[in-house]
């Protein structure tokens, strides 16, 4: 189980803005703390992870949770 730090709910929102806020907030988090990002938004579902490892973070998991909803875990690194 990972302790979640922050939780970043971009649900019904459609693409640049889950990108753009998980970015952002991602740079302002502590390494090692855990981001979790909600969207449902299919696009999002393939770019934020992408925009993650070219952050340097690390992406734990990225899992459907719903008909069109998906939760994205990452590690700030």
């Amino acid at each position: 189980m990972v302790d979640v730090t922050e939780t970043l709910d971009c649900r019904g929102e459609v693409c640049p803005y889950p990108d753009v806020k998980s970015k952002r907030k991602a740079k302002k988090m502590n390494s090692g703390e855990v981001l979790e990002i909600l969207i449902d938004y299919p696009l999002s579902a393939e770019r934020i992870p992408e925009t993650m490892k070219s952050m340097g973070n690390e992406v734990l998991s990225t899992d459907k949770v719903g008909a069109s909803e998906w939760k994205i875990l990452v590690k700030i690194k």
